[in-house]
């Protein structure tokens, strides 16, 4: 590789001033091996289950891609942030029941619910950014604290307030209609039926995209994750940049929850748990690092697409569904290791 010589007296270059070929920068790219981890999973799911190929197929495999990759995008910023939550699953699951009973007690319009519910989504997103940033406790303890709580007030309120484990049905409510096509709708293109959470999933996978390179508040991320101390000796706003991608994590649970709810109209308060390591996974094999500070947002939509591709090509293959978390499990440490193997050449021949 050929490189800009040093002045005359000088014994390092700027290494953004070198010159590199097409090669490096894409073995550079985070999400390479989760690419090439999808490109495979395609291949053999194409084999060995015959309808997989088929374009009503197609619609069922990015609808369940969707319902993890909402979440796997604000999850990865966080993690590429060096942070983790461990409450985003029943999160979800909260913002939909905060919706559905508020609109169903106070007879209000389910637009009044839908917005009560963003405003207390949100604020359990600035919890635990503000009690991470305060207590300087670590992230797994701050959101398994969350995690329990929710769980609890999930089921505890919807037993108190419905007498049963599910929300009473709000589809004969004024506004859900307008709601429904917002949030759980359906659209035809070229014949295949696609959900309008995959429309969600690509824009704020364009979004965060734009965010991480092309913000200053990427910028933020990327620094904090690297080395929070680093990052505020050189002016970056450590508290706020975690607070705001906690907020993040927030806004697409609320969003997620909204479809949940708005798709079968009624909630099971014990929903939810669990798929915080989902979107965790998902984000990891799209080559989220766990130390923070490397990873990208098109990473954790290949990752999920991983997830559908594999939790829908088993149903295709008329195999045992036992084995989807084997497959799942084995994709995770595939990934991280080819991942890990990528970074290693990409830096031994900086």
């Amino acid at each position: 590789m050929s490189s800009i010589a040093p002045p005359s007296g000088i014994d390092h270059v700027d290494e953004r001033l070198l010159r590199t070929t097409p090669l490096k920068k894409l073995l550079a790219r985070p999400e390479l091996g989760s690419v090439v981890g999808a490109a495979a999973v395609f291949v053999f799911f194409a084999v060995f289950a015959d309808s997989f190929l088929r374009a009503s197929s197609l619609g069922t495999v990015l609808y369940a891609a969707s319902t993890i990759g909402i979440m796997a995008v604000p999850v990865a910023l966080l993690m590429i942030g060096g942070e983790f939550d461990l409450s985003a699953g029943v999160m979800v699951t909260s913002s939909a029941l905060v919706s559905s009973m508020f609109s169903y007690r106070m007879t209000a319009n389910v637009w009044v619910g839908v917005g009560v519910s963003l405003l207390v989504t949100l604020a359990i997103g600035v919890f635990n950014g503000v009690m991470l940033t305060r207590t300087k406790l670590p992230s797994f303890i701050i959101t398994l604290g969350t995690f329990l709580m929710l769980t609890g007030l999930n089921l505890g309120l919807t037993k108190l307030i419905s007498g049963t484990v599910s929300t009473k049905t709000i589809a004969d409510m004024e506004g859900f209609p307008s709601a429904r096509k917002l949030f759980a709708s359906q659209l035809t293109l070229g014949g295949v039926e696609l959900k309008v959470t995959i429309l969600w999933w690509f824009g704020l996978v364009a979004l965060a995209t734009w965010i991480l390179l092309r913000t200053r508040f990427g910028n933020w991320i990327f620094a904090v994750g690297g080395g929070a101390d680093a990052a505020r000796a050189v002016g970056v706003p450590v508290h706020r940049t975690k607070i705001g991608l906690y907020a993040g994590v927030a806004l697409c649970a609320w969003i997620s929850g909204q479809h949940l709810l708005f798709s079968f109209d009624v909630v099971q308060s014990g929903e939810g748990v669990g798929n915080e390591l989902i979107y965790i996974i998902a984000a990891v094999i799209g080559g989220c690092l766990i130390t923070g500070g490397y990873g990208s947002a098109i990473g954790s939509a290949v990752g999920a697409l991983i997830f559908g591709m594999t939790s829908k090509g088993i149903v295709y293959a008329e195999w045992n569904p036992d084995w989807f978390k084997f497959f799942l499990g084995a994709m995770l440490l595939l990934a991280t290791l080819l991942n890990a193997w990528i970074r290693k050449r990409v830096e031994a021949t900086k």
